[in-house]
């Protein structure tokens, strides 16, 4: 792996973090939790240290309530020790058992977030969602109250619209409030649109860390689906990556990542990975891994550099023309 020199601060949350964000959401799901004990040892051996979860996840899976993934994260930190060689993202609103962005919400999903992960400071606090229904000075205060009790170290803002975000920035800093440190987007070399033409100029200007979500498409970018007979692969979530994303576009994207692969003795998820890591915009994607050899894959993304006319294939071959396809 690379060495620690390629750390980068995530905005300015005062956290610095390696090019590469590990995804939570399986964490409970297809992730079990002895799965995931050896996931994290790994990860954080290979000197990585930036986990995201939420508490919603993955409440999406029968069986489950919601909070399992912090809950398992929680066990590890308990059983480890390793808490200052992790430095946790988790997010409020999205659940159903703790919704919106009222004040009394998120200092209630803050306690309970704590408590599951079984520690005393969150380091990056992100609201999950936008809640048009309470003001931003209100949201912004219970985070800004969280700060000042010691609970969260610094706060971030995931599926903001850049209106909407310029406007929370602009609020945080009319009141003296604590403002949105880091965005999350989606974001990768198939869903560009949104991100690089209003957010990216917002968090460039600001000076936001970003940490892109969905960054291989749901694992279209890593080559998995090239048919519509590969959906059957991965069920019902089979068939929506396919029907999303294998289009003309995205089979040019494919064969762009395949060339650079080669090139490369690399994978087309590392390649996808490195493309995100070599924007300038971007901190650090976010990438979920269920196996150890899927994580080692994903890590040694960081070690890739890619050539100008790397990327300027990539990102000609994901350029949306906005032509049907």
């Amino acid at each position: 792996m690379a060495a620690a020199e390629d750390a980068r601060p995530l905005g300015r949350s005062g956290l610095r973090v390696r090019p590469l964000a590990f995804g939570g959401n399986v964490f409970g799901w297809s992730a079990d939790e002895k799965t995931v004990f050896a996931l994290l040892d790994a990860f954080v051996d290979a000197g990585f240290s930036l986990v995201d979860t939420a508490d919603v996840y993955p409440a999406w899976v029968p069986g489950n309530q919601g909070g399992e993934s912090e809950t398992i994260i929680g066990r590890w930190l308990a059983a480890r020790g390793g808490r200052d060689r992790l430095a946790i993202a988790t997010k409020v609103a999205k659940w159903s058992a703790r919704p919106g962005l009222s004040p009394d919400n998120i200092a209630a999903a803050a306690d309970d977030s704590l408590r599951r992960l079984q520690t005393d400071c969150i380091d990056l606090y992100f609201a999950h969602e936008d809640d048009p229904d309470v003001p931003l000075e209100d949201t912004l205060g219970a985070f800004a109250r969280l700060i000042e009790q010691g609970k969260v170290r610094a706060i971030g803002a995931s599926n903001y619209d850049a209106p909407r975000l310029a406007e929370a920035l602009a609020v945080a800093q009319r009141h003296g409030l604590p403002r949105y440190e880091v965005l999350q987007p989606e974001y990768n070399l198939y869903d560009r649109a949104d991100y690089e033409a209003s957010l990216e100029p917002l968090a460039r200007e600001h000076g936001l860390g970003v940490m892109s979500y969905y960054s291989l498409a749901s694992g279209f970018l890593s080559g998995k689906y090239r048919s519509a007979a590969d959906a059957a692969k991965s069920g019902a979530r089979g068939a929506t990556v396919v029907r999303r994303y294998l289009d003309q576009r995205g089979e040019r994207i494919l064969e762009a990542l395949d060339a650079v692969a080669a090139a490369h003795r690399a994978t087309p998820a590392q390649v996808a990975l490195a493309w995100l890591i070599a924007r300038e915009s971007i901190t650090a994607p976010i990438a979920s891994a269920t196996s150890l050899e899927q994580l080692h894959e994903l890590l040694a993304a960081t070690d890739l550099a890619l050539s100008a006319a790397d990327i300027t294939a990539l990102d000609a071959a994901g350029a949306d023309t906005g032509k049907p396809s």
